[in-house]
């Protein structure tokens, strides 16, 4: 198959982000094409966000019942593990896409299936599924949003054993009998949470001395503490030199000695899905990061017309900013296609301030932790005049009827010069539904003193948003 196509806008990658900066282009009156070489939906339908929280919330709903005398007895057994996995397959429409690709086609963009690559300005060269290729040509803008994939260290027999990356933690069809999972960080928890509860033995190797080092430390030790509880062999300050496989998996682990596994699993990080992209045609480095300014503009590339959002930027590596940053620079494409007026200024409509100021982040373990903003060492490091106010969430008596002796840490932080919330976090049971109101205050500004006047129900957890402001007044 072979021919040349002109459309206003070409996307590249199918996943969230693209999805969104198409749609906005395209509600904005300009043609999309589209190109996409694996799945429409990309990795968080069917290896990332939502098969790992398909994976996780059966566990939490037992762990939950458990902790309610009535629900307690009312429980019998434990997780029926091959049903977890149907829901999980249910959730990714069995590794599927033709719902994604109905969605493309109702709102008027053009699928483009096969692998594009840059090939100079505004030229996208497509190698189509059963040989030819395709070539499109953009008449505005060229859009890169081919996320990250998982990034492995060099060492020595990681390509010969066969290991786990997240895609392979999501969709396993069977719980390994011993996992050993490397990394510190949300993937590496949440993989341990939910495969030790599916029946694996999980043993967690940190190289770093606590877990979730990003976050506040309350949130990485409350993390620590629930896992070790639950079984998981959790060990820091270790790192692997090498492993090979040989039926089960061997891990050399330096003076720690070695660990025997039938999967590994290594959660060490992320790399831009860029090296094969053309990047070289455009004058930037195959395999990098693509750096951005607030409307998306790629850094670097004559033209104005190389966009790149998402993952692939690195502001922000989450799904729902990437969503966000297409929704605004879909907008930007579309109005500079037109000549319309963009609003650059801060919170504008033409500009992603989010991903500087208020970037909402759950990780769905045991306790769960939900942060925003910026933590007390990012804002001090920022030359912030700044103070942490800190309350103990199972004292909020919303928290008490949630779950017998539950435990769990708010924090806000605030800046003292402006008296406003510049991060919160929040680490215990049910607090994920907690975070907008967090994001709503830091997106937003909001005075303390308007705040005050923000009444939480009662009795339910968001009281601790009265406790944390009563903390702060004395």
């Amino acid at each position: 198959m072979s021919g040349t196509n002109k459309f206003d806008l070409v996307v590249l990658g199918a996943g969230p982000t693209g999805e969104n900066l198409a749609d906005r282009a395209r509600a904005g009156g300009l043609s999309v094409a589209i190109v996409e070489r694996e799945l429409v939906g990309g990795e968080c339908s069917y290896w990332a966000c939502m098969p790992s929280k398909a994976l996780l919330r059966p566990p939490a709903a037992l762990r939950e019942a458990r902790r309610l005398p009535g629900a307690r007895e009312a429980v019998k057994g434990g997780l029926d593990a091959a049903a977890v996995l149907r829901r999980r397959d249910d959730f990714t429409s069995l590794w599927r896409d033709d719902g994604q690709v109905a969605w493309l086609d109702s709102a008027g963009i053009t699928l483009v299936r096969g692998h594009g690559r840059l090939d100079g300005e505004r030229r996208v060269v497509v190698d189509v599924p059963g040989g030819g290729r395709r070539i499109l040509t953009a008449r505005h803008a060229v859009a890169v949003c081919t996320g990250t994939g998982a990034a492995l260290p060099d060492l020595p027999g990681i390509e010969r054993t066969g290991v786990w990356t997240s895609r392979e933690a999501t969709s396993a069809a069977e719980a390994p009998d011993r996992l050993a999972v490397i990394g510190g960080g949300a993937v590496a928890v949440e993989m341990a949470t939910a495969w030790s509860a599916l029946g694996s033995r999980v043993t967690l190797l940190v190289r770093e001395p606590a877990l979730l080092p990003r976050l506040e430390p309350f949130a990485g030790h409350l993390v620590a503490e629930a896992l070790r509880e639950s079984g998981v062999d959790l060990r820091f300050g270790v790192s692997v030199a090498g492993l090979a496989r040989d039926g089960e998996v061997v891990l050399d682990l330096g003076e720690h000695g070695e660990l025997r596994a039938d999967e590994v699993l290594f959660a060490t990080g992320r790399r831009p899905a860029t090296g094969d992209l053309g990047l070289e045609t455009v004058g930037l480095e195959p395999g990098g990061w693509i750096e951005v300014d607030d409307t998306g503009l790629a850094v670097g590339v004559a033209g104005g017309w190389l966009y790149a959002a998402g993952d692939v930027n690195r502001r922000a590596l989450l799904t729902h900013q990437g969503k966000y940053q297409g929704r605004v620079f879909g907008a930007v494409i579309a109005d500079r296609a037109a000549g319309r007026e963009l609003d650059l200024a801060p919170w504008g409509r033409s500009v992603a301030t989010a991903d500087l100021a208020a970037v909402p982040q759950v990780v769905f373990t045991d306790p769960e932790v939900a942060s925003v903003g910026l933590t007390l060492a990012e804002a001090t490091a920022a030359g912030r005049r700044v103070r942490a106010v800190d309350y103990r969430i199972g004292n909020v008596a919303g928290a008490a009827l949630y779950a017998d002796g539950y435990r769990g840490q708010a924090r806000a932080v605030i800046d003292l010069d402006r008296e406003t919330v510049v991060g919160a976090t929040f680490v215990g049971s049910g607090v994920t539904e907690l975070l907008h109101s967090a994001t709503v205050a830091v997106a937003g500004e909001v005075p303390l003193s308007r705040l005050w006047h923000a009444v939480p129900a009662y009795p339910t957890i968001s009281e601790v948003w009265l406790r944390l402001l009563e903390a702060y007044r004395g």
